[in-house]
Parts: structure tokens; C-alpha cells; sequence
């Protein structure tokens, strides 16, 4: 077979991680901008509470994800101390960026209507917030430790998190607990961010809070990890394969039996969630390793590599649009004022059924974002935060 196009070994870009990035980010912004909140597939929609579904393995996902683009970024000069200063400096640059892009996403359009409003009210989690946390920290980690400390480090976050959730006593409420508004977790984002700062779907807890930041840290260390093996020149294709298959079977195994006493939760991203959602990441990346990069079955990669070279752009872009179009509104053929999105939405709802029109409506979402891309990576504009 013929080299991938798409693949530049000279920028050391690995073309099944940027095709399992777009496929990510994709998805996430499919479930993020359903035509009708109400009518949605069950597999596009978060677990109640407890389990999981299609749709809650998008962001641990991109959060390993994060943890293997660290590995081949900053691999080459991780070699050299003299370099550490500058790759922790740069991180933080670029972590401050991706929670400042998530605060102003929090606070659009409102910032600009009503600003005393909107800084009082504005959610400070978030997951271009959380990104940046994890990002950050994971780097840094990785810039100083030992792949042998990483690994401990990883194992001690996910314990550490499941004693304080399972045996630290939640002030005034009494005993330790996983429910929504009583856990230990939902107790110290209310006591640091106040209700005012809260997700405002509940104001209570929040699921990228404080706490459960913890365990979302070792979810990029599990990418790391995977990435740093990934990595190595002194294996062969089919041996790397083969330990990162190994390795995944045995992360979700384990996951599924811990979840048995720490239930898989991503609302908390509980110890069990991060190695059920490692281990299928990981597996995920040796399927697509396998094929696109070892046997060079590529053509099917390049929609999705064009969202994978752009992730963080597309997603905070595909954010605003909801929030601006909500700003707008038209006069329909009844004669009345409605939302511009509610009369773009019509188009859909009025020819399918409600949960069709929904899916339509954020397939189309992506559809859209792709022609943009598509011509970004035609003019090789890509967008680095």
C-alpha cells in the first residue's frame, strides 16, 4: 500500500489519533445540538445517574486523547531539562486560553447585554475548563515524572478519589453518599463556587466540578501512559498492538468489577468511569492504529481528520452559533415572532417525526462544520489554542 497523504511524518502527527479525535469531537458536537432537547435517541443522551452510554464516553475520550497528543508534542524535548521551563510555560499559556474560551462561552451573549448579569450568574466549570485543568496538570506531570511515577500517580488519584468519596463524612449532611446534591463532591462545589456558579440545569452540583477533577486527571495520565508505549521505536507494530488490545480488555474488565462497589458515573467521574472509559479508549486507538496507520486503510479517514487537526476550534465555534442565532428572531408565515433557530428548526420538524428532526437537525449541525473545515485543511489553516 501506498503512504496516507494525510499522514506528515516530518510535524510527527499519527494519523489514527487525529482521525480518533475528529471522530470525538464530532460526535460531541452531534449530541451537544440536538434540534429539540426533548426528543433525543437514548444512545445520544447521558446516563440518568449511575451507567453509561454512547454519548458519556465523548469526553473522557478527548480527554485521553489529550493525554496521548502530550506524548508527541512534548516527547522530543521532554529529553532535555533545560527545555522543561519553556514546554510548562507554553502549557500554561495555552491552558489559561482554553478556560478563558470556556468562561466567555458561559457568559455569551449575555456578557454583552447585561455584564454585571452575566458575571454574577456565569458557571465557572465547564468542559473547555476542565480541558485545560487536565491539559495542564497532566503536562507538567508528564514533563517531570517517570512513565513508572505517571503510573502511580494515576493509581493514586483513582484511589485517593474513592476514599473521599466513599469514607469522608459530607459536613452537614452526615454520611458519604454518591446522590446528586449530597455528595461530597456537590457539598465542595457549592461551599467554593456558590450555587450562583453552578451548572444551571441543577445550581446544586456540577458535573465538571472541583472534586471530580481529580479522577479526570488521571483520565489524561491514562492517555499519557498509552501514548508513551504508543511511542516507542524499540517494538514493532503488531507488539504495540497487541499490549495496548491487552491492556484495554483488562482496564474495562476492571472498571465493570470496581463499578460493582463505585458505581461507573460520569456525572462524578468516579475511579470506575476512568478505567472503563480508558480501557475502551484505548482499545479504540489500537482498532484504529492498526488500520489506518499499520495496514494504511486511510481513505475513509480524512472527514474526520479534518475535524481532528481543528478540535478545539470547531467546538468552541459550534458553541457560539446556538447562543448567537438564540439572539435573533424572525417573523414566521403565521405572522408571529419566533426564535431564528426555532424557524431554521421548522423546516425539519415539520416533514419528520420529533426525535428524526432532532437527529437531522444536528447531523446537518455537522455536515455544516465539516464543509468549513474541509476547506480549512484544504488551505492548511489550523487554528492552534
Amino acid at each position: 500500500m501506498a503512504s496516507s497523504p494525510l499522514l506528515n511524518q516530518t510535524t510527527n502527527r499519527v494519523l489514527s489519533l487525529d482521525f480518533f479525535r475528529g471522530l470525538t469531537v464530532a460526535a460531541m458536537i452531534l449530541v451537544n445540538n440536538p434540534g429539540d432537547w426533548a426528543h433525543i435517541y437514548a444512545p445520544l443522551e447521558h446516563a440518568e445517574w449511575n451507567g453509561c452510554t454512547p454519548t458519556d464516553l465523548i469526553f473522557p475520550f478527548f480527554l485521553f486523547i489529550v493525554g496521548v497528543s502530550i506524548v508527541y508534542a512534548m516527547g522530543s524535548r521532554k529529553v532535555d531539562p533545560t527545555q522543561h521551563g519553556k514546554l510548562i510555560l507554553k502549557a500554561l499559556k495555552r491552558a489559561f486560553i482554553l478556560f478563558a474560551l470556556g468562561l466567555f462561552l458561559s457568559l455569551y451573549p449575555k456578557i454583552f447585554t447585561n455584564p454585571m448579569e452575566a458575571l454574577a450568574h456565569v458557571r465557572i466549570p465547564g468542559v473547555l475548563q476542565r480541558i485545560a485543568v487536565v491539559f495542564f496538570i497532566s503536562a507538567v506531570l508528564f514533563i517531570k515524572c517517570s512513565e513508572k511515577t505517571l503510573f502511580r500517580l494515576m493509581i493514586l488519584l483513582l484511589a485517593g478519589y474513592w476514599v473521599l468519596m466513599n469514607f469522608v463524612p459530607v459536613p452537614g449532611i452526615g454520611e458519604p453518599n454518591m446522590e446528586k446534591e449530597t455528595s461530597l463532591a456537590a457539598w465542595l462545589d457549592r461551599s467554593i463556587l456558590s450555587e450562583a456558579h453552578l451548572w444551571k440545569l441543577s445550581k446544586t452540583w456540577d458535573p465538571e466540578g472541583i472534586l471530580s477533577t481529580i479522577p479526570a486527571i488521571a483520565s489524561g495520565l491514562f492517555g499519557i501512559l498509552v501514548g508513551t508505549h504508543l511511542k516507542r521505536r524499540d517494538l514493532d507494530a503488531a507488539t504495540k498492538v497487541a499490549w495496548l488490545f491487552s491492556t484495554g480488555c483488562l482496564a474495562v474488565f476492571l472498571g465493570l468489577a470496581w463499578g460493582l462497589q463505585f458505581p461507573i458515573n460520569k456525572s462524578l467521574w468516579t475511579s470506575s468511569f476512568v478505567l472503563y472509559t480508558g480501557g475502551l479508549a484505548t482499545l479504540m486507538l489500537s482498532i484504529c492504529y492498526w488500520i489506518i496507520d499499520i495496514q494504511q486503510y486511510n481513505r475513509f479517514t480524512k472527514p474526520f481528520v479534518v475535524y481532528g487537526v481543528n478540535a478545539i476550534t470547531v467546538f468552541f465555534l459550534s458553541g457560539l452559533i446556538p447562543r448567537t442565532l438564540g439572539m435573533f428572531s424572525v417573523t414566521d408565515s403565521n405572522g408571529e415572532e419566533v426564535g431564528l433557530q426555532s424557524w431554521l428548526y421548522s423546516g425539519f420538524s415539520e416533514n419528520l417525526s420529533p426525535v428524526n428532526a432532532s437527529l437531522a437537525w444536528a447531523v446537518s449541525f455537522v455536515l455544516f462544520w465539516l464543509m468549513i473545515l474541509w476547506f480549512m485543511y484544504a488551505k492548511r489553516i489550523i487554528i492552534k489554542v
